[in-house]
């Protein structure tokens, strides 16, 4: 799936819960337990995600043409955020990464009902892996 389409997924899915933001977030908690996790090995100081208000590791690993990503947090709200992330970003190619707009994010409100820390996070993570990606462009 192109990460347009993974998108347009996630929109759908929130949209299924219409305004009871305690299904969603209970439905971003789901999802978080579902998170392909970190080697536990890997959660070093250097793969701590800066600006966000829990710990966030995250781990990028090149596969033939595209990027997997895995993390871990110490929070279940934070840990459904960067699932989230990891579903729309891990497994495409770098360029398509680097080039993703995100608009998911604005479509299903989740930044306007997080905490302003927690929004800072999560533009945190988006910028990470788009950091990521961008070491492995191929120019």
């Amino acid at each position: 799936m192109t990460i347009t389409e993974i998108e347009n997924e996630i929109v759908e899915e929130f949209e299924f819960f219409g305004d009871d933001w305690e299904s969603k977030y209970e439905h971003l908690i789901d999802l978080g337990k579902s998170l392909p996790l970190i080697n536990p090995e890997l959660k070093t100081e250097d793969r701590i995600i800066k600006g966000c208000q829990s710990q966030v590791w995250l781990n990028a690993e090149q596969k033939n043409d595209k990027i997997v990503f895995t993390a871990d947090s110490d929070a279940i709200i934070t840990k459904g955020m960067i699932a989230l992330m990891i579903r729309v970003l891990s497994d495409q190619k770098p360029e398509d990464i680097v080039k993703a707009n995100m608009t998911f994010v604005d479509k299903i409100g989740l930044k306007e009902h997080l905490s302003p820390t927690r929004a800072n996070g999560l533009v945190s993570m988006i910028n990470k892996m788009k950091q990521e990606a961008l070491k492995r462009v191929q120019i």
